[in-house]
């Protein structure tokens, strides 16, 4: 009975995780529209730090320096460069885009893992990264009325914030396998928070727009939901559901996530082509290669590209 609540309860989180996620690129293009993409980029990480201290506050003492170092490391590369960088890319391509391209995460994930993590994967795994990349540059290509000299310029802020997050998944993997999930959530954001929020008070335009025009107040909603639900509560609850399920049920989110961003975009009136359908599939193709298990393993080394283990 309590198996087939908890298989309840993990199709329930997961649904949600869905929804939260897949509308974050909706809600960092309505920030927009009262905040530059900086700005965006500040509050987030600000309004999460807020969320989560307390947390980090309860724990601080159980955290060493060299373990505060280390998370440290986890939230620049996890949260602090991909605020940034997704809210910039987003003046400049459409949410659709930004969601799809939010996939690739997977597949830099493996290709970090095998250059520089000793990780090992197999040859259905290499394949997937390559039809993936295949996917997503074509994709960028077709995008949008501006070409692929524009749309590049601006996508590629959205890859280096993927491989952030692929390398902060191997980093945290193996550096800070002694802290529970919940704590290196808490205490990343904890420990970039601190010098982004004095930054937000006394160096950026944020109060004086916020005191000075009331209409900031709606940009305020859309980012304060996409901080606070969207980053301090789906990480919860994405915690939650890798102890109540599988890792393997969990990472399902991924292939989900585009879908709906880009069915916000196109309600919010952004064009959808058959052709921007093809490489999207293309992409969640590679996804799904990168997370499939058949096969023999292949290793990276210092001195072959791929070397078959015995």
């Amino acid at each position: 009975m309590k198996g087939i609540s908890n298989q309840w309860f993990s199709w329930i989180i997961l649904i949600g995780l869905v929804l939260t996620w897949g509308s974050s690129f909706i809600l960092i293009k309505k920030s927009l529209l009262y905040f530059s993409g900086v700005e965006v980029g500040l509050l987030r990480i600000c309004i999460t730090f807020l969320f989560l201290s307390p947390i980090a506050l309860h724990r601080f003492r159980k955290i060493s320096r060299k373990t505060g170092i280390r998370l440290f490391i986890a939230g620049l590369l996890g949260s602090f460069i991909p605020a940034f960088m997704f809210a910039i890319a987003q003046t400049g391509i459409n949410s659709s885009l930004a969601g799809t391209l939010n996939s690739l995460t997977p597949l830099f994930t493996l290709i970090l893992g095998l250059f520089f993590f000793k990780q090992r994967a197999k040859w259905f795994n290499v394949v997937g990264v390559l039809i993936g990349l295949v996917g997503a540059l074509a994709l960028i290509n077709v995008s949008g009325d501006s070409g692929f000299s524009f749309n590049i310029k601006y996508a590629s802020l959205i890859i280096i914030a993927t491989v952030c997050y692929a390398f902060n998944v191997n980093f945290v993997k193996q550096y800070l396998k002694e802290l529970d999930s919940l704590s290196i959530t808490a205490f990343s954001f904890f420990y970039i928070g601190i010098p982004t929020f004095i930054y937000l008070l006394f160096f950026s335009e944020i109060p004086t727009k916020i005191l000075n025009q009331p209409d900031v107040i709606n940009g305020l909603a859309y980012v304060g939901t996409l901080s606070i639900v969207g980053t301090g509560l789906a990480l919860i609850a994405f915690n939650k559901l890798i102890k109540i399920n599988s890792p393997l049920f969990a990472s399902s989110v991924t292939y989900m996530i585009p879908i709906v961003a880009v069915i916000w975009g196109v309600l919010d009136g952004e064009k959808l082509h058959w052709w921007d359908i093809l490489w999207f599939l293309l992409i969640l193709l590679g996804v799904f290669l990168v997370n499939a298990h058949p096969g023999r393993p292949f290793n990276i080394s210092s001195k072959v590209l791929f070397r078959r283990k015995e």
